[in-house]
């Protein structure tokens, strides 16, 4: 990941670069990564994020669409 400094803007390339990682998921992988999690653990999470993925789409289509 690479962020460009501009005009020795130091604070300015961190706030980008804090933006690139919390778009990637980089923070929400390194506090999962903290302490080991038991693969049945690691499926239910999973599935749960799934599921709330799709019903987040659900709902976004059926406000574009106007219902």
């Amino acid at each position: 990941m690479q962020v460009l400094v501009r005009d020795n803007n130091v604070d300015q390339a961190l706030k980008a670069l804090k933006k690139k990682m919390q778009r990637e998921g980089v923070f929400r992988e390194m506090k999962l990564r903290r302490s080991f999690e038991k693969r049945s653990e690691r499926k239910a999470r999973e599935k749960a994020e799934a599921i709330r993925r799709t019903r987040k789409l659900e709902r976004k289509r059926l406000e574009r669409d106007g219902f």
